[in-house]
Formats: C-alpha cells, structure tokens, sequence
C-alpha cells in the first residue's frame, strides 16, 4: 500500500512540474528600441520585462538581430541604424544590463555564436546602401571586437551556423545567392546560385562551387531571406521569398534536391530541435506554415495575431513555436505561441511595435 502511495505522490509530482515549465524568450520590437523578455507558461504568454534599447533617444535606432549565447549568460542584439554604421550590443540575461558593445556594418542583421570558434558571426544587411556585395563580421564576444568582415551577396540577411559550428551559411536576398563559410578558416568555401540552379536540372551543380561573390548585381526571383541547416542531416533549407518555395539544398551535392511551394511571401524558416517538423512564417500573408519535413506536405496554416509574420523561435522540447508579428501602423507588435502537436495558435502576447528579431533563452522549471 505504501509503495503505490508513493508511486502515485511521484507521478502527481512528475504532471505539476511537466505542466509548470516556463519557456523564456527575447524578442525586440524595431520601431520602440526595446527587446521585451517574453514568459510563456503553458496557458498565458506575457512580458515579464521591457528592456529599453539604443542611445539616440530622438530617433528610431532599429534593434534587429538578436541571439542568446550557447551558455545562456548573454544575449546580442544588432542594432540596425548608425553613424553611419550599426552596432552589436551585449547583454547580461541574469540583469538584461549593458555589457558591451562594437560597431559592425550598414545595418547588421541577424547572427549566432558558434560553439567550435566561440565566435560571433552576423550578416551586414546594408539596407539602405548601394547594391554591390555586402559582409559578415566576425566578432569575438568576449572582447567586443570586430576581427573581420567576410564578403559576400548583395543584403545577406538570414544566417545561421551548422549545428556542429563548423560552417556558416547566410543568404543574400537581392543576388540570390547562398553561401557557405568556413567558420574556422574565416572565409568563403562555397556559393551557390539559387537562381541558376531553379532554371537548371539539380544536376548542373558545377555551377554553384565559386568561392567569391558575384560582381554581376541583380534582382534575384528566388529572394532568399532565410537559411537553416537541418539539426541531424546534411542539408539547409531556404525561404524563397520572392519564389514563394522553401528550398532544401544537399549539401553534400551542393545542389536543391526538394521545393516546398508555400504560400505568399516564405520569409523565416525553422527546424525542430528533432529533424521532424519545419515551421515558416508567410510574412506576406500573415501566417505561419507547420510542415511534415520527411512527407514534404504541409500540416497546417496558422493565421497570427498580426498581419505581418516575421521571425520563429522553436522550444528545445520540440512542443512549441514562438513567432513574432510585426502589426500594421501603430498596432503593438506580438509573440504568437504554436503548439507544434495541436497545430493550433494557444497564446499571444502583446510587446512594441513592429517585433521582429526572436531568440529562446531557456526552459525553466
């Protein structure tokens, strides 16, 4: 009798803390310079704190990017708009506190640490700049200091590492292209023409091993904004946002060997921690799209809580996904909270307006 009471005491104990996690992400909020830390409890998302951001008080400075470090001790935040460039600041999660700070290019966007390097790399957007080759700087996040800046398309925005933090990858939207960096080596390994390689069989892939740039500057169709590299196999996949299509590139062909046509407007994408579900935000049409990566067929269609979607942030226990929404005018921006199992929108959660950039922090009991 004893030991089923005590089986029972174990079992209700394991349901209040499975049922009492908190999820605790970042998100900012471009138009308020302010990152809002965001708790999510299972039932309710809500800020618990508004962390304001910038040193230009009469003017919008942009916070964009932000990434929270492997250990979980700091978060980056790039800050679009400068004099004339932008710059990457460093936080204290145990304080949200100004740590550091180094100026970076014309308006740096998004970035991650690599766990091989210890290094920070982050994509210079060059939003409002001419339409030649832009960068990725290299900044070693102990110091706050910038050791190089890699060329590479024309606005490179989405960028993320592989997850052994050996490789770089990062799009530029208006040259259509995807790169590939060395993350130990500092350089260019491979670039592949996203535009090319729609108009050519998959075959053609001798087409995409340059190591340079392209001085040839265009409008890309495929308009890449995103790229993630799959958490276990050895692909990545593109938000082909003028294309309306995800493209799954192999990377040991370096070719596309999958298109997943989307709704309107792809513009970032995620993987689940366990290789299984892929999930896009259709910032053209406000939604967000749950995908079965290994049928290739989309689960649902989830409208956001705003009618610009923008960036995802998937939870380590697979269970959910956070999206930020933009809002229209002065409409507040949003966290949007899917359950990855129901398909369904559970909870939303009102920051500043225009959220965008979107990083998880931890999962607290």
């Amino acid at each position: 009798m004893k030991v089923r009471i005590y089986l029972l005491v174990l079992s209700m104990l394991a349901g209040i803390s499975a049922d009492a996690q908190k999820y605790l992400v970042y998100v900012t909020a471009e138009s308020e310079d302010e990152v809002s830390l965001v708790q999510f409890d299972g039932e309710r998302a809500k800020p618990i704190e508004t962390i304001p951001v910038g040193v230009w008080p009469a003017e919008i400075e942009g916070p964009h990017g932000i990434t929270v470090s492997p250990d979980g001790k700091y978060w980056f935040l790039s800050m679009a708009h400068g004099n004339p460039f932008g710059t990457l600041y460093k936080y204290s999660t145990g304080t949200n506190e100004l740590v550091g700070q180094t100026t970076l290019g014309l308006f740096p966007a998004t970035m991650q640490i690599s766990t091989a390097t210890g290094l920070l790399y982050c994509v210079n957007f060059n939003l409002h700049g001419d339409m030649v080759p832009s960068t990725v700087s290299v900044v070693d996040p102990e110091t706050m200091t910038e050791l190089t800046r890699i060329t590479t398309g024309a606005m490179p925005h989405g960028s993320r590492i592989s997850p052994d933090g050996t490789r770089h990858y990062s799009v530029a939207m208006m040259s259509g292209e995807l790169f590939e960096i060395d993350a130990l080596r500092l350089q260019v390994s491979r670039v592949l023409n996203l535009d090319d390689s729609q108009q050519h069989a998959p075959h053609g892939s001798h087409q995409g091993h340059g190591t340079h740039a392209s001085t040839e500057m265009k409008h890309s169709v495929v308009k890449p904004t995103w790229v993630i590299p799959h958490p276990q196999l050895n692909k990545v996949y593109v938000a082909g946002n003028g294309s309306d299509q995800v493209l799954e590139v192999d990377l040991e062909k370096w070719e596309i060997t999958r298109k997943f046509p989307t709704s309107k407007g792809p513009y970032n994408v995620e993987i689940s921690p366990n290789g299984e579900k892929m999930v896009v935000t259709y910032k053209s049409e406000g939604s967000t799209g749950v995908w079965d990566l290994k049928s290739g067929k989309e689960l649902a269609n989830i409208p956001n809580s705003r009618k610009v979607s923008h960036g995802i942030a998937i939870t380590p226990d697979n269970r959910y996904a956070f999206v930020s929404a933009e809002g229209i005018g002065g409409e507040p921006g949003a966290v949007d909270v899917i359950d990855l199992d129901r398909l369904e929108l559970v909870a939303t959660a009102e920051i500043g307006k225009q959220a965008g950039g979107i990083g998880f922090w931890k999962l607290e009991p």
